[in-house]
């Protein structure tokens, strides 16, 4: 287990509901991490969505970020700390097998090289993909960097809605070529906007994304809020919670006709597979040197050689003006 201090699920994952509403709202609570979200911040997540499922006191969830972003994806010095340890570690953790006579699978084999971590991400219990199974109604409030998990769950949400600065996208396209919700992705955005997101890696704006059918409303940034409690309001003076439990079990049929949990098994399938991957050259590859060097400036440098309008972070992306 690393020794790297890590915040308590509880106060960077906050939780509130009102009863007279029926509207719920998940704070992610770390603005300066960008709010990236822990292995425990993430099952505390979807142990959250859960008992949402249940509660007759929500009909309505909206999943938020304090600070100026909604994220940036999961925590990396987290990743890192446990892949230089190695991956048996980081599968310890998310499965909280300390204590557990459990052995992990050999090294230089399928399931010990990544598949047994990455079938995890496909299932509910990760807080991966959780969102998709949520049986009541589901609104993200996106603004600044919407990307990798927080991703994940803007395409898992029923509605999406975005102030106008807002980028959306995954880092991992650029670093690793796919993730855990790609299938999704795809049918959300269309499968030749999806292509271009993947083959070269740039983030996509909120307009961008209004016009791909991924984001229901765009609005400027000290609107945003406002918008997303109209949403909610309307929501949840909508139908009875049995009648929008109905019209999800119907709008969850469909996804599975047109493949969503197929399309993410296969995917879990293909983050297994990164150790067949050979460079061409000086490409970043995920290995031990990687994260011993740090992780974070090795996505940085990647960055800085897109043209600016292709980049992920702001600071690079502003260089374009």
């Amino acid at each position: 287990m690393t020794e790297t201090a890590q915040p308590d699920p509880e106060e960077a994952l906050l939780y509130a509901k009102d009863p007279d509403t029926k509207i719920a709202t998940i704070t992610l609570n770390r603005p300066e991490q960008l709010n990236a979200p822990t292995i425990g911040m993430r099952l505390r997540y979807a142990h959250l969505l859960d008992l949402a499922n249940v509660d007759d006191d929500v009909k309505v969830l909206v999943v938020r970020g304090s600070g100026d972003d909604f994220g940036s994806g999961a925590d990396l010095p987290e990743l890192a700390a446990l892949m230089a340890e190695s991956p048996e570690a980081a599968l310890r953790e998310e499965l909280q097998l300390a204590g557990e006579d459990v052995a992990y699978p050999p090294r230089r084999t399928y399931r010990g090289s990544g598949a047994t971590l990455g079938y995890w991400y496909s299932d509910a219990r990760s807080g991966c993909r959780t969102l998709q199974d949520f049986k009541k109604i589901s609104i993200v409030e996106a603004k600044g960097y919407c990307y990798g998990w927080h991703f994940y769950q803007a395409a898992d949400a029923d509605l999406v809605i975005a102030s106008d600065d807002a980028l959306f996208g995954h880092p991992a396209f650029r670093y690793v070529g796919w993730g855990p919700r790609m299938w999704a992705w795809a049918m959300t955005m269309g499968i030749r906007r999806f292509q271009e997101m993947v083959f070269t890696g740039r983030p996509f704006t909120a307009k961008e994304m209004h016009e791909c059918s991924f984001v229901n409303s765009v609005v400027p940034r000290d609107s945003l809020e406002d918008e997303v409690a109209k949403y909610a309001t309307a929501c949840s003076l909508s139908r009875p919670t049995d009648a929008v439990v109905m019209q999800k079990s119907f709008f969850q049929v469909m996804k599975q006709f047109q493949g969503e949990y197929m399309g993410s098994i296969m995917s879990a399938m293909l983050e297994s597979m990164g150790g067949a991957v050979k460079p061409d050259g000086e490409d970043l590859m995920l290995g031990r040197d990687v994260y011993d060097s740090g992780l974070g400036r090795a996505v940085k440098v990647n960055d800085d050689q897109f043209p600016p309008g292709f980049r992920l972070s702001k600071s690079g992306r502003d260089k374009a003006e």
